[in-house]
């Protein structure tokens, strides 16, 4: 019978979540999805030095802002916990004794100093099969020694003993057949020295303990991956092994390279998928959440950066990915992220999103420029007015902040060159022909036939109009604003504006 399909997500809590890390959670979990299969949030803590108080519990945040909700978590619980591996320490040693045992690693005695004065003495140093016999190691020293030191508690860490003379080999469900050098690779740490596992070996025991059937990780980790495949087998667990799959990086905008957090700092734009604020230096890394990025639109511009269905299809709801996703799309080559791309996508989801479903976040964006909302109908015609020409949720603040406030400022070099008593008594009088049974298009053409009387073209007026309304030059149709206010509302702005170019 064919295994249930069981993925994981397993970042490090170790700061803000890149948006190729959410990608990489985003593919998990439409492989999950797609395979009726179960989607597993892991927390990979064990590098204690490099662990952040409250990392965690902001790379939950993300993935539910995605809507990505781990079947099974530190948070959910579930059979296969506990799921941080800090709490996971006992089980591991274990692995590293067995693998001692049968000639597959061995204890490191070198000091940190020592370490240090090899790295001066050889240039680009590495602690592997050319340099492991001059060092402080149990393959070293006599049995005595090895067993005197232990009894000390002399502190060590176990290493992998990487094969001499043999290619490691496997199938990337991505890539293909892919192979190894083991002489070209350093027999790298699994047990360190305060007790806890490094990620080789802690990945390989979590994920036999776990039982997950497909590991989807960036490209980055397919070096480590020999010495992962080396592990299952040296733990007598080959015939259970995962399969892989190693995504393509997500570039710089110009191709050259990984995209950073460096990166989106010199180019303007987020790496982060949520703001995170650093617990020792306050630092605020934006996010694009806070940036006014809808989680439909990011989780669908993340999907299309390595992969697509086939079509020319671009636009994608969450249950949609599920039901195109494929493996086989996935694209070999790095994705260049492109942020103008990025802000067309969020465009199209505001555009095409109803008003009621945008109404949580722009209140929320209002609010913060000390904007209330009091009637919820008016938002949502507010909303719709102006949801095509906004590209982030914050835009709305800018588009719509003159529909609950009389401008503050007035574009008056747009006006006063050509302003004139003539114009104000126009002004007046159409003022006050308006009533609240008015619709847009019959105050546009009241507006045009005033305007004929007053021996002026109607388009001479309409800018004028619109900063008395507006402020700027800028906004959806004039009166559809002018309806959008309330007639009360228009006369109070005229009068108040005539006033102002008047002077």
């Amino acid at each position: 019978m064919e295994k249930k399909v069981r993925v994981r997500f397993a970042p490090s809590p170790t700061g803000g979540l890149h948006l190729g890390g959410v990608r990489t959670a985003l593919f998990n979990y439409l492989f999950a999805k797609k395979h009726n299969g179960t989607f597993v949030l892991r927390v990979e803590d064990t590098d204690q030095t490099r662990f952040v108080e409250g990392a965690e519990a902001y790379i939950v945040s993300c993935l539910e802002w995605c809507g990505m909700i781990p079947d099974e978590s530190p948070q959910v619980g579930g059979p296969f916990g506990p799921y941080r591996q800090s709490e996971r320490k006992p089980t591991y040693k274990q692995y590293a004794d067995q693998l001692i045992a049968d000639g597959y690693a061995y204890y490191a005695f070198d000091t940190p100093e020592e370490l240090d004065a090899k790295r001066k003495e050889v240039n680009n140093f590495t602690y592997g099969l050319a340099t492991r016999a001059q060092m402080h190691n149990s393959l070293t020293m006599s049995e005595d020694e090895v067993a005197k030191l232990l009894s000390e508690h002399v502190p060590y860490v176990v290493r992998i003993k990487m094969p001499e003379d043999e290619l490691v080999s496997f199938t990337d469900l991505i890539r293909g057949h892919v192979s190894f050098e083991t002489n070209l690779i350093d027999d790298k740490v699994l047990l360190k020295a305060d007790g806890m596992p490094t990620y080789h070996l802690a990945v390989v025991a979590d994920d036999k303990a776990m039982e997950i059937t497909h590991v989807f990780r960036g490209e980055e980790w397919l070096p480590s991956a020999p010495i992962h495949i080396l592990l299952w087998r040296y733990l007598g667990w080959e015939d259970i092994m995962p399969a892989w799959l190693h995504l393509p990086l997500i570039l710089k905008p110009d191709g050259n390279g990984k995209l950073s957090k460096r990166d989106g700092d010199r180019l303007g734009f987020p790496v982060f998928a949520q703001n995170w604020a650093d617990p020792k230096t306050g630092d605020l890394t934006a996010g694009f959440k806070e940036l006014g990025f809808m989680p439909e639109a990011f989780v669908n511009l993340l999907a299309m950066l390595g992969w697509n269905d086939g079509t020319d299809q671009e636009m994608f709801t969450l249950p949609e990915l599920i039901e195109k996703f494929s493996v086989e799309r996935i694209s070999k080559a790095g994705a260049k992220f492109d942020f103008e791309k990025a802000k067309w996508y969020n465009h199209e989801w505001i555009k095409n999103s109803a008003a009621i479903t945008l109404a949580p976040a722009v209140t929320n964006a209002l609010k913060t420029t000390g904007i209330s909302i009091a009637n919820d109908n008016y938002l949502l015609k507010v909303i719709d007015l102006i949801k095509d020409r906004c590209n982030l949720i914050t835009d709305f603040v800018q588009q719509s902040g003159y529909f609950f406030a009389i401008p503050d400022s007035y574009d008056l070099a747009a006006v006063k060159p050509k302003w004139a008593v003539e114009k104000a008594a126009f002004f007046e009088e159409f003022s006050a022909s308006l009533t609240g049974s008015l619709i847009a298009l019959e105050q546009e053409d009241k507006f045009k036939e005033l305007a004929v009387a007053h021996n002026f073209k109607a388009g001479e007026l309409m800018l004028p109009l619109r900063i008395m309304l507006v402020g700027g030059k800028f906004g959806p149709g004039v009166f559809d604003i002018s309806v959008a206010l309330g007639y009360e509302e228009v006369q109070k702005r005229i009068r108040t504006a005539i006033t102002i170019f008047n002077q």
